[in-house]
């Protein structure tokens, strides 16, 4: 044994024999299926509606207090990233809505094959590019 960290890694086998413990694989080398991504995804999109949701704040405060903090807060989120930032958040709340209604399914019983599994996933993803792009594109023709 050249390290400690040898030692630490034999192991019994259910013969007796002594052998050696795999190394637990890293994220590289997991598949990554579509329903990992979007667990990951969800707690990320709670996080980023609570960011969001501070900013609609600022911006309903500063409605509040005075013409020239709303047109201060406007103009950071007429900016580019303001509205990099926005179009974020409305696809976060979406994200977060339509993968609520998958788990919703789920509680309720529905779609645990994997077949379902996979379709509802897929579902969830290509449903939120197509509602992101109709908020965007109605709310930017009213704008």
């Amino acid at each position: 044994m050249q390290d400690v960290r040898d030692a630490l890694m034999l192991a019994r086998s259910s013969e007796g024999k002594l052998v050696q413990r795999p190394l637990s694989p890293h994220l590289q080398v997991y598949k990554w299926p579509v329903s990992m991504a979007l667990s990951i995804g969800h707690r990320i999109s709670g996080v980023g509606l609570a960011i969001g949701t501070l900013l609609m704040t600022w911006w309903l405060v500063a409605a509040a207090l005075s013409d020239g903090a709303f047109a201060a807060v406007q103009g950071v989120l007429s900016s580019v990233i303001g509205v990099l930032a926005l179009m974020a958040w409305t696809a976060a709340l979406i994200f977060h809505l339509f993968s609520g209604i998958r788990h919703l399914m789920w509680d309720i019983g529905l779609g645990f094959d994997d077949r379902s599994y996979r379709t509802s996933g897929w579902t969830v993803v290509v449903a939120v590019v197509a509602a992101t792009l109709i908020v965007w594109a109605v709310g930017l023709a009213v704008w």
